[in-house]
């Protein structure tokens, strides 16, 4: 059973947003058809990778040995997964956004002990994992800036910002294997602007491009894109920037209020504690979708979960996987 002290408290740097962002960005030909907010989706699933990355640099300064293998079942190819000690760690994060929240659980690590420890019921019921495997749980204290009001205040305050726009599924994953271009872009932007486009090739390879787009003039983009995901721009502005493919005789229009800020604010991680995947399926119960819990006021979905405070601390853990390691180099 978990004490508050057993709870690992790691700081949160500019840069985990800054992976998490490439992350989310190269795994949008993966992502299923979503539901709800698109960009509060992804803005989780950055805060997501961040944590992983941060968990991946505390073992390395902890001189903990680890390795890393691509995740099951094989229709995640974006995931990759720690394995300690010759078993898959499977880390579940949550974005913690609401201040009152937050003060709480910086304060008094200890509220976590409340929370439940949360897996999707039907990624649980998955093929392809192993009783084995371990279940990890974190949990990300964070801001997020969506509306205007949030974005104008963290521009005046200098913060950074990550405006993104999704394409639709008939660009991002369309039917036909062909190139959608030569791809033409135009704003209706007063001044020029940098704009990467992001996607994949013919071989279905990440594929970027970052171009500088003149004031009101139509450009030529020279990269085949095959699909295209998303469009980056470093600030927002008033009007419109169109995508032209001549292979879809389609011109793609974004509005000013159709780009998202995927930056996440992160202040601190806490990484809570861990259990085997046959312990979890054995002491779990139900949550149903809609249900209220720490994480959210509403859950997206069906879960199973047990309390965070009946984890084994990962201290535990950690000892164990440098003594099998350090068996195994005498061996």
């Amino acid at each position: 059973m978990l004490t508050p002290s057993d709870l690992l408290r790691l700081p949160f740097t500019p840069d985990l947003t800054e992976g998490g962002i490439a992350h989310t960005i190269r795994s949008l030909p993966h992502l299923p058809q979503m539901e709800g907010s698109l960009f509060d989706l992804l803005r989780r699933r950055v805060a997501g990778a961040a944590v992983e990355l941060a968990f991946r640099r505390y073992l390395s300064e902890q001189g903990i040995p680890y390795d890393v293998r691509g995740a099951l079942p094989f229709t995640a190819p974006d995931r990759y997964d720690v394995v300690l000690g010759g078993r898959r760690c499977d880390l579940h994060s949550f974005l913690i956004k609401d201040r009152a929240q937050i003060v709480d659980m910086r304060k008094s690590p200890g509220v976590l002990l409340r929370a439940p420890a949360l897996i999707p019921s039907d990624y649980h019921a998955a093929e392809g994992f192993s009783d084995h495997d371990l279940y990890l749980f974190a949990f990300l204290a964070g801001l997020t800036a969506s509306s205007l009001e949030e974005l104008k205040k963290v521009q005046e305050a200098g913060q950074p910002t990550y405006f993104l726009h999704a394409l639709p599924e008939t660009w991002a994953r369309p039917q036909a294997w062909t190139p959608l271009g030569p791809l033409t872009l135009k704003s209706e932007a007063d001044e020029a602007m940098t704009v990467e486009l992001t996607g994949q090739a013919e071989g279905r390879e990440f594929l970027s491009c970052t171009l500088e787009l003149p004031p009101r003039t139509r450009i030529l983009v020279r990269e085949s894109f095959f699909t295209l995901t998303s469009v980056h721009i470093q600030r927002m502005f008033e009007g419109r920037l169109g995508i032209h493919s001549p292979r879809r005789k389609e011109t793609h229009i974004i509005h000013w209020h159709e780009w998202g800020n995927l930056w996440v604010y992160g202040m601190e991680i806490v990484l809570a504690g861990y259990v085997a995947r046959s312990d979890f399926r054995r002491r779990a119960n139900p949550v149903q979708a809609g249900a209220r819990v720490f994480q959210y006021r509403q859950t997206p979905e069906k879960h199973l979960a047990m309390p965070i405070a009946d984890l084994n601390p990962l201290s535990e853990l950690l000892t164990q996987v440098r003594a099998w390691e350090a068996e195994k180099a005498q061996s």
